[in-house]
């Protein structure tokens, strides 16, 4: 009964089985691994390796509780393996009916051993090639309980595969299939095999792109970073590049797959205000951490970690995404502009997607414009660097682009359309840009960089400007008014329920502070005491940088539209707009004259 009731802990499910007798072959050395399931693992559970096998002194001691071969000098802080518990063996063989087969490489022939139900049949001989065979049947068939919570075959299968997903993806040197219900549902081929070359970075993205899909592949930013002992690889997608859910996040520390808060939080941290409301990025992550300063050993199931320095580990992660994401500069997935072109061909419209030009930007050179202009001249328009003119009309430069102006990653303007949309021209593509999210981006990352270099230049009102409010809105935004003063926005409490306005950021120009005010107390009112926070702060930019934006209907010239897509080229993160949306799309030539069957 104690057995049984250790075993709960141990074996949630059929997954967990595969779990444990996977990570067990992998510490075996083994470069070839082969998984085979029934009835959603239920009648069968069968994983077979290549590796070192047992003697027939550790076959009898693997079946016992507690009793491991993997900590050295019985070191429970200097954990190198997956498995080090001694609990999956006996545990599985408390609930099920449990058969392995094994042979050391020297040895003439395999032994075998059973245990059903707790009861030890064996060692005796048996014919197998070097390496362990491990055969589960009937799982639960001890605790029949057990069998009522578990889910449909369909779905025990999808947990088995994410399993065997996760624990491919750290060891792209080894490989791994996997059947069930008699069909072959994963073949991930060794490094050496699948083609990959040499280079680690290369199998791992290799081995990625075989589970995440080849979107991920191709809009990956490389993430390699290091503090101290602590080393930081991996791969993450473009934050166009996104999901409804969470699934397509794989953190691994030491090789070992986790589902850990901190990191968790991390990536929330980092991509911030690159991401819509309630979407996800796509990517892996694997953290070496020296055995001595993580603690593996919290749960039976060795999903959680615990830190020694959590802030250290945090701080590594969020700083080389953000890097990542910055060096990635003003690119975006390149799944979007493919899906805008079969919708096409489909005849149906809805959300497009975004696609990716060349990394490298040359000096910029603008565009003759059809006529001078310095900045932008209307109210409610943000000011952007030499532009100052009225509304044009539709049309971009009436002279032709100077000819390296078509070798820039966003190309030349040619028009603007539906007066919100900018359509530019490249060497190999038709770019569709949308000025308003553009420019969101543009105005937010400079009020960003002046935060940080010591406060947002302020312009002051001809006549304050009183805003009308509840008073705890009032007394909130009175609070931290000093917070708002290094973001260019003075203002102070009015009595009881309002606030008087004395200057407004310069990079906003002629902004709304009626709806400025009103939404950046919403906003505080949603952060409550954790509002002094960078991050927090940086939300208030975005509302800001959203008021000074310029707007949808707002007809640009040719030199507005050229110094739009200049700076967006010099800007990082110009591929989405401050709530995650795409800010452009790029539909490339080779496709379009698909659409034309000139291809």
């Amino acid at each position: 009964m104690i057995n049984r009731i250790a075993a709960g802990e141990v074996i949630e499910r059929p997954a967990s089985v595969v779990k444990e007798l996977v990570e067990n072959a992998i510490d075996a050395g083994a470069s070839q691994i082969e998984v085979v399931t029934e009835a959603g693992g239920l009648s069968l559970i069968r994983v077979t390796d290549n590796g070192h096998g047992m003697s027939e002194h550790d076959l009898k001691l693997s079946i016992a509780r507690h009793a491991t071969s993997k900590l050295p000098d019985d070191d429970l802080l200097n954990i190198r393996s997956l498995g080090f518990r001694g609990e999956a063996l006996p545990s599985i063989g408390a609930v099920a009916r449990l058969h392995i087969t094994t042979r050391p490489k020297n040895a003439p022939h395999a032994l075998a051993l059973k245990v059903e139900a707790g009861v030890v049949f064996g060692p005796f001989p048996a014919a197998l090639n070097p390496g362990t065979r491990i055969e589960v049947r009937d799982l639960f068939y001890a605790t029949p309980a057990r069998l009522k919570f578990l889910k449909s075959e369909r779905a025990e299968n999808a947990q088995i595969s994410d399993v065997v997903k996760r624990l491919s993806m750290s060891h792209p040197d080894i490989s791994f299939s996997l059947t069930t219900g008699g069909r072959k549902g994963l073949n991930l081929p060794a490094r050496r095999q699948a083609g990959a070359g040499q280079d680690p970075l290369k199998a791992q993205l290799h081995r990625l792109g075989r589970i995440m899909g080849e979107d991920f592949v191709k809009d990956a930013i490389t993430i390699t970073a290091q503090e101290g002992d602590l080393r930081l690889i991996g791969f993450a997608g473009l934050p166009t590049l996104n999901r409804a859910t969470a699934q397509m996040q794989f953190m691994f520390v030491n090789g070992r797959p986790v589902r850990d808060k901190l990191l968790a939080g991390a990536v929330r941290a980092a991509y911030g205000d690159y991401l819509p409301s309630g979407r996800h990025p796509l990517l892996a992550l694997f953290l070496d951490v020296p055995s001595h300063q993580v603690d593996v050993n919290v749960h039976p199931a060795k999903a959680e970690v615990r830190f020694r320095d959590p802030g250290l580990v945090r701080k590594l992660i969020v700083g080389a995404l953000r890097q990542g994401l910055a060096e990635a500069g003003h690119l975006a997935t390149t799944a979007g502009g493919v899906e805008a072109l079969s919708r096409l061909k489909t005849g149906t419209y809805g959300g497009g997607g975004w696609g990716r030009q060349g990394n490298g930007f040359p000096a910029s050179r603008p565009s003759p414009a059809a006529r001078p202009a310095s900045g932008f001249g209307e109210a409610a328009q943000a000011p952007l660097s030499g532009v100052d003119a009225p509304s044009a009309d539709l049309r971009a430069a009436t002279t032709e682009p100077a000819p390296d102006t078509l070798n820039r990653p966003l190309g030349v303007p040619r028009a603007q359309i539906f007066k919100n949309y900018i359509i530019a021209q490249s060497q190999d593509a038709l770019l569709i840009i949308d000025q308003h999210a553009a420019h969101e981006r543009l105005v937010y990352e400079k009020m960003k960089r002046g935060l940080a270099e010591n406060g947002v230049p302020a312009q002051g009102l001809l006549v304050p400007e009183i805003v009308e409010l509840d008073p705890a809105d009032a007394a909130r935004l009175d609070a931290h008014r000093e917070d708002f003063a290094k973001l260019g926005l003075t203002l102070e409490q009015f009595g009881e329920g309002a606030v008087m306005v004395r200057e407004t950021p310069a990079l906003l120009g002629q902004c709304d502070v009626q709806g400025l005010i009103r939404d950046l107390a919403d906003n505080l009112r949603d952060a409550g005491e954790g509002f002094a926070l960078k991050e927090s702060l940086e939300a208030v930019c975005a509302t800001m940088a959203c008021h000074g934006s310029v707007r949808s209907g707002r007809v640009l010239n040719g030199e507005e539209m050229n110094a739009l897509l200049r700076e967006m080229e010099a800007t990082p993160y110009s591929g989405q707009c401050n709530h995650g949306r795409p800010t452009y799309v790029a539909l490339h030539r080779t496709d379009i004259e698909k659409l034309f069957h000139r291809r």
